[in-house]
């Protein structure tokens, strides 16, 4: 009889300006079972913690892999955390992640809420964002997350349309569905997110069907465009991507959201907002850093001047 297989249980300390790419760069190398341990109550202080097959990953591959997340460190200018390696017994292991999460009450109104557990009834009353996390792709921790569903609430897209470009787990979308919007159209070119956006969808009541008030689309901006095309651009442009694809995709706005239309950006870097505003300001853009929250910052955009292709400064 065969012994039972074992786990590699990875820990190290999440700072904010690693967490992003952490969640984007581990489930790339096959490694899917993932969870961020926080608490409410405790809002900066963020742990990683990862499952590995033993028999897939043995000491070389762990150094290459030290190797691997040591370099997501080099933009932020700073040194990886320490990597704690314990090795398990099988274990149910889902059971075991799912203890890491907990309700999670966002701005004023709203609550997110692990798939399986039920509403705590201090929270009785606002609105529920089920998430399950089994994907990784957004679950509201992290700090831009929050900063872009505290602005939504602030601008109550009440019967707006709402773009989400880069949708990962399609929090953004559904929070802001809850808070009044008429439909939202997603893009994400993570066939994996598409799949959590659709079904986080359904766990919310917004299956994604034809006509429903959630569409989702494998792809980018140009993708994004097409699910938006039969009504024309979107009142209000939600995008929470790393600072330098927001530049790359900065050309593409006028696509996705309207004259008079606002756009909220985050993923960045407070001191990455100024030289994005600049850049976004070429591209025909009012935009400012209107909230921050530890080193990660939030802007928003309105159009100011007609954009003409290839009038870039």
């Amino acid at each position: 009889m065969s012994p039972a297989p074992r786990w590699w249980r990875l820990e190290m300390e999440a700072p904010p300006e690693l967490e992003e790419s952490l969640l984007w760069k581990l489930p790339s190398l096959g490694i899917r079972r993932v969870a961020i341990q926080f608490s409410p109550e405790q809002p900066s202080s963020h742990q990683l913690v990862a499952w590995l097959p033993e028999a897939d990953w043995p000491e070389p591959e762990r150094r290459r892999l030290a190797e691997v997340l040591e370099r997501l460190t080099e933009p932020f200018a700073m040194v990886l955390p320490p990597l704690v390696w314990q090795l398990q017994d099988e274990e149910d292991w889902s059971l075991s992640w799912k203890r890491h999460w907990q309700p999670d009450p966002v701005g004023e109104r709203l609550l997110i809420l692990p798939a399986w557990l039920e509403p705590p009834q201090e929270h009785a009353g606002r609105d529920l964002i089920r998430i399950d996390p089994g994907s990784a792709f957004g679950t509201g921790s992290h700090p831009t997350t929050r900063l872009c569903l505290e602005a939504l609430e602030r601008l109550a897209p009440i019967d707006q349309r709402v773009a989400d470009l880069g949708c990962g787990s399609g929090i953004l979308g559904l929070g802001a569905l809850r808070l009044g919007a008429r439909c939202v159209a997603a893009a994400d070119t993570d066939p994996l997110a598409v799949r959590a956006t659709g079904s986080n969808g359904e766990l919310n009541g917004y299956p994604v069907v034809s006509g429903g008030p959630l569409q989702v689309v494998e792809g980018s901006a140009q993708e994004l465009a097409g699910l938006l095309a039969e009504d024309g651009p979107a009142d209000l442009l939600l995008c929470n991507i790393l600072a330098p694809v927001i530049a790359e995709l900065a050309g593409h706005f006028h696509t996705l959201l309207a004259p008079g239309g606002v756009g909220l950006l985050s993923g960045l870097l407070v001191d990455q907002a100024e030289e994005l505003c600049r850049q976004l300001a070429a591209h025909g853009w009012s935009a400012d850093l209107v909230a921050s929250q530890g080193v990660w910052g939030l802007v928003q955009i309105q159009w100011c001047r007609a954009v003409i292709p290839g009038d870039v400064a």
